[in-house]
């Protein structure tokens, strides 16, 4: 039975939590910490396990993907990206989104997606399709590869022998679910997509801002032409570097037998993302300041803290009260599992972050015994923080769309997010429930 003081340290927990969420930035780290010394200096709880394992995984893949930003690599990409999408305009729905989540697939971040949404926006505006549809699923696919990279923090969490690599999931396992879960459950989504809304030419806020002269319907956008105006080799090779790195962790990850006796995949990423970042500096001739003052480099430092406050408050909390709280979660989650992955969207809507939501709960689904496959086909619920319209990516969509369609509708909740997210959400944990059966 959950007693009173058990509700007060949740009810802390919880604040700091928004707090720490609301202030943005480091604010998840530091005021996780409070909370952490708060429960053992308050309360006289013993100090739970800080996700060290975690931390350093997030500081060597970030480091290699800074060192590809600052090679010119990631300009690169999307010189590419822009090529490929402006030869097909009439797809840019199905296109658009599924370019993001590869970029993000292999970058392991979501920040990569700034670049390609002002070209995304701009060749469906061109091409008379209404910029909301193709931009709001390509926000919600950058989010969803995320939890289908080989390379991202939240992965990285997942395998950690912390969670569920200490059950034998290697990484091989949560690609087979997750990647082709998330490809499907997007192309489903980008059909649906397709009818939300009016097409473009009758869209009112549009026709309201042609007719103020606010935009020019036959504009192409610079970036789009400086994109695919690119063409710097160093920045090619920066770009197999870093690839090489990649596929260097998907092949120890699905064949672990080449990895040496003792050795964790862990591990393993940490030496082979942090070597790789040394190759991507020197074959792209890239500066090591300009790779620590990028926003890849920032962005990720700011996740490292956020995680080490948050996650070590959560398993604080946790194991202080781990007997009366599995007593209490036990028979609900044994008996309908699916509410695990209820639990994780919300707790995201409020962290921001997936790395930070599966160091925070996925502990609590191992300790009440959740099969580990089905943990895995779980893995998407912790993209729910579309819920809210503030999340930066959400926010840049919103910008870029100079013809209004990308939108926050009168009542907050009610914008154009919602549906692409529920749909990419629901659909891959279906289908990942369903392929689950296959591996028993």
């Amino acid at each position: 039975m959950i007693t009173g003081l058990v509700i007060i340290q949740l009810l802390i927990v919880l604040a700091l939590i928004f707090i720490g969420a609301r202030v943005g930035g480091i604010g998840l780290g530091i005021y996780g910490m409070i909370g952490v010394f708060i429960l053992v200096y308050g309360f006289g709880l013993a100090p739970g396990s800080a996700p060290i394992d975690v931390m350093m995984i997030i500081v060597a893949v970030i480091t290699a993907a800074s060192a590809l930003q600052a090679s010119g690599g990631l300009e690169y990409l999307v010189g590419v990206a822009a090529k490929f999408l402006q030869k097909h305009p009439d797809h840019i729905t199905y296109f658009g989104p599924i370019t993001c989540w590869l970029f993000c697939v292999v970058a392991g971040t979501a920040h990569t997606s700034y670049s390609l949404m002002p070209i995304i926006a701009e060749i469906a505006q061109t091409n008379k399709i209404r910029p909301e549809r193709p931009l709001s699923l390509s926000v919600i696919a950058a989010s969803l590869g995320i939890t289908c990279s080989p390379v991202s923090a939240a992965t990285a969490a997942l395998i950690s022998q912390d969670l569920l690599g200490a059950k034998g999931i290697e990484l091989g396992t949560v690609l087979m679910i997750c990647i082709p879960t998330a490809f499907i459950s997007i192309l489903v989504a980008a059909f649906v997509e397709n009818h939300v809304g009016k097409e473009l030419e009758d869209d009112p806020e549009y026709k309201r801002r042609v007719a103020a002269g606010l935009i020019n319907p036959e504009a192409v956008c610079e970036e789009v032409q400086k994109a695919e105006n690119e063409d710097d080799p160093s920045a090619k090779h920066a770009v197999w570097a870093f690839l090489f790195g990649v596929a260097l962790v998907i092949l120890f990850g699905f064949l672990p037998q080449l990895r040496p006796e003792g050795v964790s995949m862990s591990q393993t990423i940490e030496m082979i993302m942090m070597s790789d970042a040394a190759l991507i500096l020197l074959v792209g001739k890239g500066k090591v300041g300009d790779a620590v003052n990028g926003n890849i480099f920032k962005a990720g430092m700011n996740a490292v803290v956020a995680i080490f406050g948050i996650a070590w408050m959560g398993n604080t909390f946790y194991v202080g009260n781990e007997k009366i709280l599995d007593a209490a979660l036990s028979s609900m989650i044994s008996s309908t599992p699916i509410l695990f992955a209820v639990a994780l969207f919300l707790l995201s809507i409020m962290l921001f972050s997936q790395a930070a939501t599966v160091t925070t709960l996925y502990p609590v689904g191992i300790a009440l015994g959740i099969n580990p496959l089905l943990l895995i086909a779980m893995f998407p619920a912790c993209n729910g923080y579309f819920f809210l319209p503030n999340y930066p990516t959400e926010v840049a969509a919103i910008d870029f769309d100079r013809t209004g369609t990308t939108r926050v509708g009168k009542y907050v909740i009610n914008h154009s997010f919602q549906i692409p997210g529920f749909i990419t959400t629901i659909v891959s944990i279906l289908l990942g429930v369903l392929m689950v059966q296959f591996f028993r």
